[in-house]
């Protein structure tokens, strides 16, 4: 019976959302709740919530202090550079926007966090998908998939967990494993490169030429012809300006009413004095992250308040870059809290416990000898409806009871549990993709119909891949 609620209350949820009937935040609260008086354990209801917001609150906190401190990073100018040099690679070429999109997020994913991936991806290529009208869905689907495939970096979580869960070394576990991440790699550029051809032939190619303003500092303009793909036509005006401007370059929307700007070379909130120290003071951060030499929300919640010091000493100047960023604060930690009433009712119940027996207990006896290969499979739907917590401490341990009685070894399990890392990203139970949905300003139920698909395949080539190079 726990398993079929279990079941239900996950499809419930997934289907309200895709289909717009209820805000997430509202569906993360409201049908555990139900789902909880339907199992008849309503009156435990508190306890689990209690212990399920317990369980996220460093989570909660770590993003909150992550968004105010790359959010300030953001508005001092530490990323400008990166952004400049993306932009000149992608031009308003959305095929080369969404290749670069895919670029970005493999990069940054190297420091082993979701969400400072997310926050910078977004920060550098939001601008040009709005500018140029393209599908924002492309943007979170691309950046989330190629973040889940770096994911399985020994740092960055999963790895570390199965590690630990099956007593393996986590370099015996990856180091193996890079032939066939680097085909699910490749196969999410090759992916971001249809869906540029495919916007690109939507949209047109917009040419953008690069000046040098008066400061020395590479900006981009709108350069007249706009032709799309395929047509000598050309479309619009031609009277180019300085992103962030007032006037439009051809085929280059109106300013938004949501407030969209660009990154402006002349924002007050630039430090260029202070460019190098921000520089360490990241690098510091993040090698303090990989090496583990502080909680992850300790780390943020210091360079948080280092940062605002340091680059804005007047109190006024403090609050006004705090209030910049409390929408999207406000909007991530209480995604995150609303998550915590799913994750705590689905474990407090026993539901994952059931559904995760049944799911092993229906395999075949003939499949034994090819555990792995099932353990695979079974990774891409278990770590997109349950937390990783759950299926590498949970589900991956009888996994590999399983593939032991028929000489199938732990190492290999191991491997092939890290497959389904590429959907895993998109997860509702996964606080990160929250704060790349709501950067991003996509709803979440069109972020999940647009990225299933193509993250199961991506999956699937990894799994594929690592058969085929006889990794597992």
């Amino acid at each position: 019976m726990l398993t079929i609620l279990g079941f239900a209350m996950i499809a419930t949820f997934l289907v309200l959302i895709m289909l717009k009937k209820m805000s997430p935040i509202a569906a993360l609260v409201l049908i555990p709740a139900l789902f909880c008086v339907f199992v008849g354990k309503g009156g435990k209801l508190g306890d689990y919530v209690i212990d399920g917001v317990t369980g996220l609150a460093p989570t909660a906190a770590m993003l909150m202090f992550a968004i105010v401190y790359f959010g300030v990073m953001i508005d001092v100018g530490l990323f400008d550079p990166v952004v400049r040099g993306i932009l000149r690679f992608c031009k308003a070429d959305p095929l080369r926007i969404v290749v670069g999109t895919a670029l970005l997020a493999a990069i940054v994913s190297l420091d082993g966090d979701g969400s400072t991936t997310f926050m910078i991806t977004v920060s550098a290529m939001y601008p040009l998908y709005k500018r140029l009208k393209m599908s924002l869905v492309v943007m979170t689907g691309v950046a989330a998939m190629a973040n889940g495939v770096m994911n399985t970096l020994p740092w960055g979580g999963p790895t570390a967990r199965a590690a630990t869960a099956l007593k393996v070394d986590a370099s015996d576990i990856f180091v193996p494993m890079i032939p066939a991440l680097a085909m699910g790699l490749l196969f999410v550029l090759v992916l971001a490169y249809v869906l540029g051809r495919r916007e690109r032939g939507r949209l047109g190619v917009l040419t953008l030429d690069e000046v040098l303003v008066e400061e020395g500092e590479t900006v981009l303009v709108g350069a007249g012809t706009g032709t799309k793909a395929g047509d000598s036509g050309v479309r619009g005006g031609d009277s180019g300006v300085r992103a962030g401007g007032s006037g439009t370059g051809a085929g280059l929307p109106e300013e938004s009413d949501d407030g969209f700007q660009g990154l402006d070379p002349d924002r007050p909130t630039l430090r260029p004095k202070l460019y190098w120290f921000n520089a360490l003071l990241t690098v510091a951060l993040l090698t303090a992250m990989i090496m583990e030499w502080l909680p992850i929300p300790v780390l943020f919640l210091l360079g948080a308040a280092l940062a605002l010091t340091v680059n804005f000493p007047h109190m006024p100047d403090q609050k006004a870059r705090i209030a910049a960023h409390a929408e999207n604060v406000l909007n991530v930690s209480g995604m995150v809290f609303a998550a915590a009433v799913f994750t705590g009712v689905l474990q407090g119940t026993g539901m994952v416990d059931h559904m995760a027996e049944w799911l092993v207990g229906n395999i075949p006896d003939g499949m034994g000898p090819h555990m792995a290969l099932v353990t695979g499979v079974l990774s891409i739907p278990l770590t997109y409806f349950m937390s990783n917590d759950g299926f590498y401490f949970g589900v991956l341990p009888v996994l590999a009871e399983a593939g032991h009685a028929h000489g199938v070894s732990s190492l290999e399990i191991a491997r092939a549990s890290i497959a389904g890392q590429p959907l895993h990203m998109s997860s509702p139970l996964v606080p990160a993709v929250y704060v790349l949905v709501g950067m991003a300003r996509v709803e979440f139920g069109d972020h999940t119909r647009f990225v299933v698909k193509w993250a199961v395949l991506t999956s699937l080539v990894v799994l594929g891949s690592a058969l085929l190079f006889g990794i597992v």
